[in-house]
């Protein structure tokens, strides 16, 4: 449990602060600034995508294949091919805010800065996941915590020196971009550049595509969400704040059972216990969050509580299957698991073009239970689970 409190602390910290960020910066120069969060948050998922390929199953390459290259080759690609997407993506800022429905005269100096920050950040969780795959947690969580501290220090205190917008930015970025600069150096030594990125995409494929098609189901649901007027677009943007670092925290879960599976120490009912002591205390901070914050928004609390309801309700059902399809991943099919989670995805992104403001909310519910069945019945065909926790073949 200690293990996983580490990873969950280190994933919520990391997101957390940024969310801090954006609700500070906000109340010191335009309210309307935190509404960048929700701008950007279908870029999040390319991050995470990206990680998934050069961070974790890179590491699952070094364990599965023996290949000690792996890890500094996956470094390496990640900054390569982060770079040219997240260029790409700047060079095309202005049509991204307008296709957003948002204006870009209010947005765009804040939005390159949240663009490159996830571009530092996809570095930073890339050696992270290394540093998680040898078991080196105190660590991470000092990097962890050092950079989020120069992170939201800097930008706090820029933004009540300087006046202007750019400089603010770029004093920020450039503080972040030093610390993970020095920080992935330390983890380089001498390697051949050896390694098989078709393998990366295969033992982490299921969140690969997830990832993907999640970057298309917030890009077209948020943005048709927005289309329905401001209460709509804040309440959704509010619960996003409140649960989308407890989400990050969450998917330890997945990490955690893929280094145990990975190295041969799973145990499911102990995952599984574990998955649920650690929800009860993310709900705990939820709900927190939102007596705390809810008077700081002009909110309708009806509105609100819809949004919420069906992040709660995936979160209850979310251990259930997702510690079963990490385990399908790595020991029985990554094609089928993949296959199952895109079709889940799938119907989830066809969700987000209902016209209705709760598209997204309602595409989540029906991915989840989709999975819920499928993946369940996929597993107990195959797998039974013993009494002591272990997963034998029937």
């Amino acid at each position: 449990m200690q293990r996983l409190l580490r990873i969950s602390f280190n994933s919520a910290f990391f997101s957390f602060i940024p969310i801090l960020s954006w609700i500070v910066l906000g109340a010191i120069i335009d309210k309307n600034l935190s509404n960048v969060f929700t701008l950007t948050y279908p870029i999040q998922f390319v991050c995470t995508m990206l990680k998934s390929i050069f961070g974790t199953g890179a590491n699952i390459s070094k364990e599965k294949d023996k290949n000690e290259n792996a890890v500094l080759c996956g470094i390496t690609l990640g900054i390569i091919v982060g770079f040219i997407v997240f260029g790409y993506i700047i060079l095309n800022i202005e049509s991204y805010i307008k296709f957003m429905n948002m204006e870009v005269v209010i947005y765009k100096e804040f939005t390159i800065y949240s663009v490159i920050q996830l571009y530092i950040q996809l570095i930073f969780s890339i050696v992270l996941e290394k540093l998680y795959f040898e078991n080196n947690n105190k660590l991470a969580n000092k990097y962890c915590i050092i950079l989020n501290v120069i992170n939201f220090v800097v930008l706090v205190v820029s933004s009540l020196i300087f006046k202007n917008k750019m400089a603010i930015v770029m004093v920020t970025l450039l503080s972040i971009f030093i610390y993970v600069t020095i920080i992935t150096i330390k983890q380089y030594k001498k390697f051949k550049f050896k390694c098989n990125i078709l393998k990366f995409i295969k033992y982490d494929s299921t969140d690969i595509f997830n990832s993907f098609l999640f970057f298309l189901i917030f890009l077209f649901g948020i943005s048709n969400a927005l289309e329905f007027g401001i209460k709509y677009a804040t309440a959704l943007n509010f619960v996003a704040l409140i649960t989308d670092t407890q989400w990050d925290s969450f998917e330890a879960i997945s990490t955690v059972a893929k280094i145990d599976i990975s190295q041969n120490k799973f145990n499911y009912k102990k995952h599984k216990k574990e998955a649920y002591l650690l929800l009860k205390i993310l709900l705990i901070i939820i709900f927190a969050m939102f007596i705390i914050l809810y008077r700081i928004y002009d909110l309708d609390l009806l509105i609100t509580l819809i949004f919420l309801s069906f992040e709660l309700i995936n979160f209850i059902i979310y251990p259930i299957y997702k510690i079963k399809t990490a385990y399908l991943q790595l020991e029985y099919s990554p094609l089928k698991t993949t296959s199952n989670k895109i079709a889940a995805s799938s119907l989830r992104m066809i969700m987000s073009f209902l016209k209705t403001p709760y598209c997204t909310g309602i595409g989540q519910l029906c991915s989840s239970f989709y999975q819920l069945i499928c993946i369940n019945t996929m597993f107990y065909k195959i797998y039974k689970i013993n009494p002591d926790g272990s997963i034998v073949k029937k």
